[in-house]
């Protein structure tokens, strides 16, 4: 039986009493204004393969870096965007023009994740896998499974083998061949309620670490073998997770602007206050953070939120961009300024997060 999910537009609030919400991005906080998702099958998981006369490619579109963009990363010097019909963006002039590639997929790809200059998966809809070995410039479908009827929201690769995808209703996949093949691990983790998996990272001497819907956490410190539950600090959604600088430290993300560090792997947390104008709690989510390669740390989400860290993630800077387009995704050019995707598709700004007029 289906769950309707009613999403929040732009102007509005989540509605959905008595219902688990979910967007197409659950870390880009409502971008669209209704989708209604499936309780996935209970199936056994299993790749389906299709031919190349039944792939229907993403359409290639002009305007594809003013549309939904759901996450960014540097490779090189290269920038690559993941979005909304499958569009994958690359720039390779500091996002002064971007290229559309060709795609295998239409479905709306959630996170993008590269473990070295040429080496990347994409993840989305469909509980779609894609890899490139080019930088990002062409694509191949490793794996969809489309009886699951929910996407996948965040990937992680230790090397260019090794590597994790996490969803919604606690999809856990797990790949020890570069993602030739695809296991689901979700029995290892303690998630009997299917609670979403927003977000995988990596911290520093540590382990791995997950967030989820309902403030989930999950740890694992023998990187994704076994996992351990964390009681965390709060109960509402966490988006998004970072690691920081130091070995053993990590900041996670969510609803209403909710912020927390721990410097221990999760064993204790510290919530990070924020000076908002009228001192009162933030009020839009946060989607996405980055740890530049200055050593700042720069968190976006919706409404045009952008925070910027300088001591690791102990305090932060807050800016509300004018055009309170909700943000996605960050990376920083060479020069310091910001990459922002989401709503509007790229936004080049300063590195505060001001807008420099450009797209």
């Amino acid at each position: 039986m289906s769950e309707p999910v009613k999403r929040r537009t732009q102007a509005g609030l989540f509605n959905a009493p008595a219902l688990r919400f979910y967007s197409p991005l659950a870390k880009a906080l409502s971008l669209c204004s209704v989708l209604s998702m499936l309780f996935f099958a209970t199936a056994p998981l299993q790749a389906q393969a299709a031919t190349d006369a039944a792939v229907r490619y993403s359409i290639e579109s002009p305007k594809a870096q003013q549309k939904l963009l759901l996450d960014v990363t540097r490779v090189g010097q290269r920038l690559v965007a993941v979005g909304e019909r499958g569009h994958i963006l690359y720039s390779d002039d500091n996002a002064a023009s971007w290229i559309q590639a060709k795609v295998p997929t239409r479905q709306m790809l959630t996170a993008v994740f590269f473990i070295d200059d040429q080496h990347g998966w994409a993840v989305g809809h469909d509980a779609q896998i894609l890899a490139s070995n080019d930088g990002g410039a062409t694509w191949v479908k490793q794996f969809e499974d489309l009886g699951r009827e929910a996407p996948l929201l965040d990937v992680w690769f230790k090397d260019r083998n090794n590597g994790y995808a996490v969803g919604a209703y606690g999809a856990l996949l797990e790949t020890t061949d570069g993602g030739a093949n695809w296991e689901d691990i979700s029995d290892r983790i303690d998630n009997e309620d299917g609670y979403h998996l927003n977000a995988i990272v990596a911290v520093k001497g540590a382990g791995l670490f997950i967030v989820g819907e309902l403030g989930g956490m999950f740890r694992s410190a023998d990187w994704g073998q076994t996992w351990e539950t964390i009681q965390g600090p709060y109960e509402g959604s966490l988006f998004g997770a970072l690691d920081t600088n130091e070995v053993g430290s990590l900041l996670v993300y969510g609803l209403r602007g909710h912020l927390f560090r721990s410097a221990d792997f999760g064993d204790t947390w510290q919530r990070i206050e924020l000076n908002t104008p009228n001192n009162g709690p933030l009020e839009f989510g946060l989607a996405d953070g980055n740890r530049l390669a200055d050593g700042s740390i720069v968190v976006v989400g919706h409404g045009g939120t952008v925070l910027k860290s300088s001591d690791d993630g102990r305090t932060f800077s807050l800016l509300n961009r004018a055009d309170r387009l909700s943000l996605a995704g960050v990376t920083a050019l060479d020069n310091g300024n910001l990459i922002l995707v989401g709503q509007g598709g790229v936004h080049v700004a300063s590195p505060t997060g001001a807008d420099l007029g450009q797209q």
